[in-house]
């Protein structure tokens, strides 16, 4: 099918809500959109997930736009997988052609600056979706198996030519734990380039369920008690010559210092970022000992229920390939986070390690579920929030949070959030996974 110049293709930016938002234009007018974007209001960032707008310091006031980055651009027909796709993302200036506060994608891109001009360093990074497909009949027991890798039919063969279509650099595809879920990963890039690729692959999972005649949903949690869907950074540190900095085997554990500095903020941080990258009420049904999530900030050596860990290298000796291939995961995230504003609270979160030249965590190797509070703390760790309530208030009384993400974005996060815990008050737990998986 011929695209047409009056074809329709949506400029979008991702947002607190974890949602792509935008506009439409026609196709015969994306060059000069390039340059112009779209017209866009300050009190869109403040929409929820489920109608009502979180109580807005701007009211009807104000006017920004959202310039599309022609690198984002998808453009895809594939008529076998239903696919018909024209999107880009873009960034949020003001009328003044600054970064306006509340852009996330902006918020990305400051704080990589940030680390290159203070340290000299780059991140690479790639994100590990896990999500549930409603077009395989639920079936306990078959978590991993050949047989519902069989079951979910063309889903999984389809999707992976629609993400490489997409440029997207695929990687694994997985029929995970629970039934219906699934977990998908492409590989490495450069920071902004891999959360640009995290909220594509986003929409192109839920667009070639569609096509399947399906859903996927990207909720933390669908039910209580039962398995839960994370989002995985994974990350490593190099110079701007390309030169890895993450290993030394010099060094406890392999860990080279830069790197161990760049971790340690990461922990030291995590509480008071932690509405960042848990910001829904379920999220905090999944961050509990003993479901292979973080319920700690702690740090681990393979350890899959660490806030972050170092991953294992596969039979690999030589050194400089060593280098290459050793990073870390981060494993406290879901996708009701935007990719942009995660990463940027990572980044200036290990940037702030950096600044204070703070020491590499040693490992935790116990069952830190079964340590009394100061036991946590001689261990160098703290139980995380159990609410979206306790993260949101750490983040507000947090001066580092304001310094590294602006008054303005951290009362916009406080006001969405607070609306959003309101929304779910009165219903049960039940309802609220059953809320949340309409609505990612």
């Amino acid at each position: 099918m011929t695209r047409s110049g009056t074809d329709l293709i949506m400029i979008c930016a991702s947002d607190v809500a974890g949602q792509m938002r935008g506009k439409a234009v026609p196709r015969n007018t994306w060059e000069s959109r390039q340059k112009t974007g779209i017209g866009w209001t300050p009190t869109n960032v403040l929409q929820t997930s489920f109608g009502p707008i979180a109580p807005s310091p701007w009211g009807a006031l104000g006017d920004l736009a959202i310039r599309p980055d022609p690198e984002t651009l998808i453009d895809l027909q594939i008529e076998e997988a239903g696919i018909n796709e024209s999107f880009a993302i873009g960034d949020i200036y003001t009328l003044e052609n600054e970064r306006w506060d509340c852009c996330l994608r902006g918020q990305l891109k400051t704080a990589l600056e940030r680390l290159e001009a203070r340290h000299g360093l780059r991140i690479k990074a790639s994100f590990e979706h896990e999500f549930h497909y409603s077009g395989l009949p639920d079936q306990d027991g078959l978590g991993y198996t050949l047989r519902t890798f069989r079951r979910l039919g063309a889903f999984p063969n389809t999707l992976m030519s629609v993400l490489d279509a997409a440029g997207l650099g695929i990687d694994t595809f997985m029929p995970e734990y629970g039934p219906g879920q699934c977990e998908v990963t492409v590989g490495p890039k450069p920071a902004l380039r891999a959360a640009d690729e995290a909220v594509i692959l986003r929409d192109l999972v839920r667009a070639t369920a569609r096509g399947q005649g399906a859903r996927a949903s990207f909720a933390p949690i669908l039910r209580p008690g039962g398995v839960g869907n994370g989002v995985h950074v994974h990350f490593s540190l190099e110079t701007l010559d390309g030169t890895p900095v993450c290993y030394d085997p010099d060094q406890p554990h392999d860990v080279a210092r830069p790197s161990g500095a760049f971790v340690a903020g990461i922990l030291d941080r995590l509480p008071e970022f932690l509405a960042i990258a848990a910001p829904s009420v379920p999220s905090y049904l999944r961050l509990v000992p003993h479901r292979w999530s973080a319920a700690f900030n702690n740090f681990g050596n393979k350890d899959r229920e660490s806030a972050v860990r170092i991953c294992p290298v596969f039979g690999d000796t030589d050194p400089e390939s060593m280098a290459r291939k050793f990073h870390f995961e981060f494993r406290a995230a879901d996708a009701t986070a935007s990719p942009y504003l995660l990463l940027s609270a990572l980044v200036n979160a290990g940037l702030d390690g950096l600044d204070r030249d703070l020491p590499t965590p040693t490992p935790t190797e116990t069952d830190l579920s079964a340590l009394d509070e100061a036991e946590l703390a001689a261990n160098g760790c703290r139980r995380l929030a159990s609410s979206l309530d306790e993260s949101l208030t750490a983040l507000t009384s947090s001066t580092w949070a304001a310094d590294a993400f602006g008054e303005t974005l951290v009362d916009v996060i406080d006001r969405h959030k607070r609306t959003e815990i309101g929304l779910m008050n009165g219903l049960s737990e039940e309802e609220i996974c059953a809320r949340y998986y309409a609505a990612y």
